[in-house]
């Protein structure tokens, strides 16, 4: 095994017992599991008998290829030809699927069954919404399987839901929820989340089922152990526990997915569950100079709960990583992106795909994708939509669109009733056959007085509403200078827009359509972006129109940063989550935003998520992404309903510079905890 470090070599070596391989980030942990799949091959073990589980197609695919490439199996045989036996290497959910093909009529379902995807599921949970006369308003199909998916991963059974119901949303998602399980089996079908659910039912409440499945493997490997929920934590228990030759492999410091129901305490508590297990760190860290990572170290020590270990750099020194403060968001923007365009002309040694613009919150790429467009710098955004096809800023955009030219019939159209104003399907429908039998726009035939005396009462009041919204703002969006004789027009268009957006009610209506506060959180800062982008368009004209703002949004849209690049593998700057970016490397790295209330995010520190240790290993999987140059920006200020506000350097910065107890930190913490505190009192 000469092409293994000693840690890895003993890693590999093992082949018994419950293994906890700690693998910390750019270590070579995909190498380790190869190779120990192989080794156990060629001390007697079939090929067949192992069992290795991970989360992504794509991560499956990667060990698949890799392990084939390794035992040097064909990745074609002819039909008809017996197949090599091969290792069973898949998602948890492909192997769950494997399982309940095998036993679902224990379950009472057929032998064969349908997987529902998420529009699937969502048909079906609009239904039964509707049979126990729940509006959409109220609770929409997406949010009633959010809360369902919640329960069903925490082990919430239909039968008990109400007991765990805690709000009012959840007590009527409960009422629906037997409803919905019964209406997946009376159609053969499961949803996603069903098939941990119901795998981890037939392993556990079933000895005959438990002894076959878990007879069929003599080792299970399970990758990236520290993102476990409950229920694959129990699937993979009821399958080791009879020859407990169970490998672990995973790094607790880069467990970042507690929202969406991982528990970093199963790799916590591994020698807990297992206490006979052998644990190997894999410390050597293949992928970042010294300089990144002696901050990564220095960073992650912070965290009380962990397993102690250290990452050492195979490559010494390198560049110091740089922190780099601007006065706003917008200036942030404008100086990263000149720097990476100015880099991209005059050193031929880089390219566009070296670079990576990592994000915590979904507000933030907006004045970087206007950046990135205006210097012709190609980029790709994973991780968010991007902010120009973002429901909530192509409605605000529409509703510009058509008070500034009312003929325009396709914002007409998507505005005509958002929010809801009595504009049902059959109106609308009405509407547009009038339109095209006379050859007129549908905004004419809104102004014919007979044809909407026509209409539904609740139509007849909506087509009033929009038109008393479409002159009144229309004037004022063409007169927003100061006019001492009329103070209702001494608005700024900012100032026009957010009376627009009040008037409507569209937080409002944000809050009602979506149960979870930080999806609403999220489309409500959405709005903002597009109040910062009219702030920042006035400020550098001297006579702003709206005309001219759309225009300008329009115009920086074209060209750049669409789905098509990203699918054509365009070498183009990577704009990305946090999240999105882990298990991926890049030689130049731009944290952004390193501000409180952003990183860590300001729900952490009000204490409305899980505390602010996650929010530290997702700048730790930040840090980590880097090779060879780390730089991390944050602004003085930052736009806030049109207006600046001050911002408090992230005490992450102070602990990755070494300076974790300035007492400056902990006033910058201080005051934007209160400050937090303050708009939540506020928005009461």
């Amino acid at each position: 095994m000469g092409e293994l470090n000693p840690a890895q070599s003993d890693a590999v070596a093992t082949l018994s017992g419950p293994l906890l391989v700690l693998a910390g980030a750019g270590t070579g942990k995909t190498r380790v599991v190869t190779f120990r799949v192989e080794n156990l091959i060629k001390h007697k073990t079939a090929a067949d008998r192992i069992l290795a589980v991970t989360f992504t197609n794509k991560a499956a695919l990667e060990m698949q290829e890799r392990i084939s490439h390794q035992l040097k199996l064909p990745k074609r045989v002819r039909r008809g030809q017996p197949s090599p036996p091969r290792p069973q290497i898949g998602t948890f959910h492909s192997h769950c699927v494997q399982i309940l093909k095998r036993w679902t009529g224990e379950l009472g379902y057929p032998e064969k069954f349908t997987i529902y995807d998420r529009s699937d599921a969502e048909s079906v949970a609009r239904t039964v919404l509707r049979e126990i006369r729940v509006a959409e308003t109220t609770l929409s199909p997406s949010d009633f399987l959010n809360i369902v998916s919640r329960w069903k991963n925490a082990g919430v059974r239909p039968e008990n839901a109400d007991s765990a119901a805690t709000s009012d949303q959840e007590h009527i998602a409960a009422s629906g929820f037997r409803r919905y399980q019964r209406a997946l089996k009376l159609q053969a079908a499961f949803d996603f989340d069903d098939l941990l659910v119901y795998a981890e039912q037939l392993l556990v409440e079933s000895d005959k089922i438990r002894s076959a499945e878990a007879g069929r493997y003599d080792h299970v490997l399970v990758d990236e152990y520290q993102d476990t929920n409950g229920c694959q934590y129990r699937i993979i228990k009821a399958l080791a526990e009879s020859h407990r030759n169970l490998c672990v492999v995973g790094d607790d410091d880069q467990s970042i997915y507690g929202w969406r129901g991982a528990e970093v305490r199963h790799i916590l508590n591994f020698r807990k569950d297992w206490p006979d297990a052998k644990v190997v760190r894999l410390e050597e860290n293949y992928r970042s100079t010294d300089a990144i990572l002696s901050m990564a170290n220095r960073l992650i020590a912070f965290n009380r709960q962990r397993h102690d270990k250290v990452l050492r750099p195979a490559r010494p020194n390198g560049i110091p990583p740089r922190v780099l403060q601007f006065p706003d968001e917008n200036a942030e923007a404008q100086g990263v992106i000149e720097e990476i365009a100015q880099r991209l002309k005059n050193d031929k040694s880089v390219s566009a795909g070296d670079f990576a613009i990592l994000f915590r919150t979904n507000e933030q790429p907006r004045p970087f994708e206007m950046e990135l467009r205006k210097k012709k710098v190609p980029y790709m955004i994973t991780g968010t939509q991007s902010f120009f096809d973002r429901k909530e800023v192509r409605d605000v955009l529409a509703y510009l669109r058509w008070i500034d030219t009312p003929q325009d019939e396709l914002a007409l159209l998507r505005v005509i009733n958002v929010p809801p104003r009595g504009m049902g399907a059959g109106s609308v429908d009405k509407l547009l056959k009038e339109a095209v039998s006379s050859s007129s726009s549908v905004w004419k035939v809104m102004q014919d007085e007979s044809f909407v005396a026509a209409l539904p009462t609740a139509a007849q009041g909506g087509i009033a509403s929009l038109k008393a919204i479409q002159r009144k703002y229309q004037a004022q969006f063409d007169a927003p200078d100061p006019v001492a004789s009329d103070p209702t027009q001494s608005m700024t268009m900012v100032e026009v827009l957010i009376k627009l957006i009040d008037e409507l009610r569209y937080r409002e209506e944000i809050q009602r359509l979506y149960a979870d506060p930080e999806e609403s959180a999220m489309r409500i800062g959405s709005l903002e972006s597009v109040l910062n982008a009219m702030a920042q368009y006035e400020e550098n004209n001297q006579e702003p129109t709206l005309d001219g703002f759309l225009s300008s949004v329009a115009l920086s849209g074209r060209e750049f940063g669409s789905g098509k690049d990203k699918q054509q593998g365009l070498n183009a700057v990577s704009l990305m989550t946090y999240h999105s970016a882990k298990g991926l490397e890049f030689p130049i790295v731009y944290m952004i935003g390193m501000e409180e209330g952003v990183l860590p995010h300001r729900r952490s520190i009000t204490g409305e998520i899980d505390s602010v240790d996650e929010e530290r290993r997702l700048c730790y999987v930040g840090v980590t992404r880097a090779q060879d140059e780390l730089t991390l920006t944050l602004p003085q200020s930052r736009f806030k309903w049109g207006k600046p506000r001050p911002t408090y350097p992230s005490r992450f910065l102070y602990e990755l510079t070494g300076q974790g107890d300035n007492p400056n930190r902990i006033k910058s913490i201080q005051a934007a905890a209160e400050e937090a505190k303050k708009q939540k009192r506020s928005k009461r």
